[in-house]
């Protein structure tokens, strides 16, 4: 089918409640959706994603939101919108996300969203309640010190050995990168073996911890455990850093990854499912080997979701043509609202914009084999450079095989930060998406 063929797959999105309709009925029974962005910046695919989250939760019983974001961050969410943390609003339960970028989760849509989960859940029994969870792993501090702080009120003696093997982590600033330089070139003996031993103490001693401290304190447990396994995963990710982008990335991706089967794995035993709905850049969700970067041999979570999984997950990516967008011209840089170039010739965006419809979608099986071809694919992280556009932002791709579904918005506007300025640094970790800004 050639590329002028795509009017002919092409179902508008009008307006109205019944507009998702269609990408609800191909999402069907699988308990594994992934809902991408083109951007970290743009309000219509927030809006999209959590209105299509919504609907998953309320009407399939899904059990969980998976962010690409850190796994203490969201959980401080998670304790908000299942009723059992001290915030008293949605706000208040975003603000562990200090760190640049703050608007990729601490913006209008989000806010909104979490509320809406959590007046949701307040109305069911607790192994009803849905949550919201974290993948990335960048939080290497935080998560040792919320191991620390678990052990310290289940289990003292415990924590005493996890100090004495967190050690090994000081001396660094308390930074992340600058521990991964020193050990990375072999200045300094890796804390390798301190994280792996910490881990496997850790599940050696959960059903202990359990015992003492009754059947509530099983998801505690379960997160104590995760920062354990994320302090194992993120020291092997800072010290290959200076190594090559395309190790980092794979670590990257296979953690979130892990993260996401240890979330479904600890739901198939304490609640009534474990269907999760997955929220991520394209660059992580749609299939790599549908890309250029299979060529390098770099892989990320919608390989290999779609590797385990098979017809039980289903990708939605997300395009634009033009708008705006709010983005970071520099690491650490202020929010601003860009505007987006209109996408270059030769591109899948283009390509899309000349269907000549302002907002639809398209099911990747109704495209067939005639869509096969490679073509040029936008990529907007944190940071959005438009006059280097084609050399920072765009890679080539098979869009129809890398997704199930395609939803095209052609002029988008900027997401809302929930601040006018942007919030300072967390001292302890690196910017989120660092350093690929997506």
């Amino acid at each position: 089918m050639p590329i002028q063929q795509l009017p002919r797959i092409a179902r508008p999105l009008e307006g109205g409640s019944d507009q998702l309709d269609p990408i609800m009925e191909r999402i069907g029974d699988a308990p594994i959706v992934l809902l991408g962005e083109a951007s970290h910046g743009t309000h219509d695919f927030y809006e999209a994603r959590a209105a299509l989250t919504r609907r998953l939760i309320a009407e399939q019983g899904f059990t969980a939101v998976v962010a690409e974001a850190d796994w203490p961050d969201a959980y401080r969410v998670n304790r908000f919108v299942r009723g059992e943390g001290p915030d008293a609003s949605a706000f208040d339960a975003l603000g562990d996300f200090q760190r640049f970028p703050t608007w990729m989760w601490r913006n209008s849509v989000v806010e909104e969203f979490v509320g809406w989960l959590r007046y949701r859940n307040a109305a069911r029994a607790r192994e009803d309640r849905a949550g919201f969870y974290g993948m990335d792993l960048y939080s290497l501090y935080r998560s040792i010190e919320h191991v620390l702080r678990f052990l310290d009120g289940v289990d003292p003696p415990a924590a005493a050995r996890a100090r004495e093997r967190y050690a090994c982590f000081g001396g660094f600033g308390s930074r992340a990168e600058v521990y991964g330089r020193t050990a990375g070139l072999g200045l300094q003996s890796s804390c390798e073996r301190a994280a792996i031993a910490q881990l496997v103490d850790m599940r050696e001693q959960a059903e202990r911890h359990i015992r003492a401290n009754g059947v509530s304190g099983i998801d505690e447990q379960f997160f104590a455990i995760q920062n354990a396994r994320l302090v194992r995963n993120a020291e092997r990710y800072y010290r290959s850093m200076f190594g090559g982008r395309v190790t980092t990335w794979n670590m990257r991706d296979q953690h979130m990854m892990a993260c996401c089967e240890a979330l479904r794995e600890h739901f198939s035993a304490h609640a009534p499912t474990n269907k999760i709905v997955v929220w991520a850049h394209n660059s992580h969700l749609g299939d790599a080997r549908a890309s250029e970067w299979a060529r390098v041999n770099q892989l990320n979570l919608g390989q290999l979701m779609r590797e385990r999984h098979g017809r039980e997950v289903v990708s939605v990516g997300f395009s634009t043509h033009t708008g705006t967008v709010t983005a970071a011209s520099d690491w650490d840089g202020p929010a601003e609202v860009k505007s987006v170039r209109p996408s270059l010739e030769g591109s899948w965006e283009r390509a899309l914009h000349e269907v000549g419809i302002p907002d639809f979608f398209m099911l990747s099986r109704e495209a067939g084999d005639g869509f096969g071809q490679e073509r040029l694919n936008r990529a907007i992280g944190v940071i959005y450079r438009p006059q280097t556009e084609r050399q920072s932002h765009y890679f080539r791709s098979r869009l129809f095989q890398q997704f199930d579904v395609v939803v095209h918005y052609d002029e988008t506007r900027a997401v809302r930060p929930l601040e006018r300025w942007p919030l300072q640094a967390h001292p302890h970790e690196p910017a989120e998406t660092f350093p690929f800004g997506v």
